[in-house]
């Protein structure tokens, strides 16, 4: 599915350009996108949300249309730019992978933005967690891939960890999923456009989830590496009644493998508590 926004631009920040996409009337919701894809993985769950939200979503530096030069700066910030821009007060954030550290370090910075956090699949800042060893070794194979820029290796990997699931089939998931996700992530690899260097939050999140308060769910899917899960149960555990999704038969982007199971979670999750 295409569609064409009601509003898109540019917004400058310090030293970066954000390339931004807005749809839709109605409560503000902003998505966060992974970090193996661009803002393009919500192009189909967009119209979808739209019918109730304004929708918006952006490229986060060194992904997709959006520019930076090799300075520091904070994630948070920039989607608290995205929000002014727009002249949005409040929104409720959703952010899938690397995007769910980015609201969820969002919500606890700039509490007053918010009004519902929506963490998919996403890290926790502070959480120490060993993994599996076959993880460990999948994970150190992908960095020596790094070194050696061997950037079609990297998305092959990405498939087999973030989209397959680790272990699994490469026929688990359709083809078309599979051909996009690495499109995706391999363009972002080739491109390379510096990123910068992101300021942490400090203290990290896993020491302050008992600071969260807007109403919050966690949508975790059953076949993503074991950190995830040690995440959800952190936050579910630490968050005061955070709701918890297990979506099963499910890796890291649910949106893309069960779209109309993810968008009704996330929909009835909204409208239950008026976000």
């Amino acid at each position: 599915m295409s569609f064409s926004p009601d509003q898109s631009g540019k917004i400058e920040v310090a030293g970066a350009t954000l390339f931004y996409e807005s749809t839709g009337r109605g409560n503000a919701l902003v998505l966060v996108h992974a970090g193996i894809c661009d803002q393009s993985m919500w192009d189909d769950d967009v119209p979808s949300f739209a019918g109730g939200h304004q929708v918006i979503t952006y490229d986060t530096r060194g992904y997709g249309a959006t520019r930076s030069t090799d300075v520091a700066f904070s994630n948070r910030a920039d989607l608290i730019a995205v929000l002014d821009n727009l002249g949005i007060d409040r929104a409720a954030l959703l952010g899938c992978s690397r995007g769910g550290s980015i609201v969820l370090d969002t919500t606890l910075e700039y509490p007053d933005r918010v009004s519902a956090l929506v963490w998919v699949n996403g890290g926790l800042g502070g959480l120490e967690h060993e993994g599996t060893p076959e993880e460990r070794a999948l994970f150190e194979s992908e960095e020596l891939m790094v070194e050696a820029k061997d950037w079609a290796g990297i998305a092959d990997l990405d498939l087999r960890i973030w989209v397959d699931g680790i272990g699994q089939p490469a026929t688990r998931v359709p083809a078309h999923i599979r051909e996009r996700v690495r499109a995706l992530s391999l363009a972002n690899y080739v491109a390379g456009h510096p990123e910068g260097d992101p300021i942490v939050l400090d203290p990290p999140a896993a020491g302050r989830l008992g600071e969260i308060t807007v109403p919050t769910m966690i949508v975790e899917g059953e076949l993503d590496p074991s950190d995830t899960h040690a995440a959800a149960e952190a936050l579910a555990t630490g968050i005061a009644g955070a709701r918890r999704v297990t979506m099963k038969g499910v890796a890291h982007l649910p949106n893309l493998e069960r779209p109309d199971d993810f968008r009704r979670i996330v929909r009835d999750f909204l409208t239950s508590v008026h976000a």
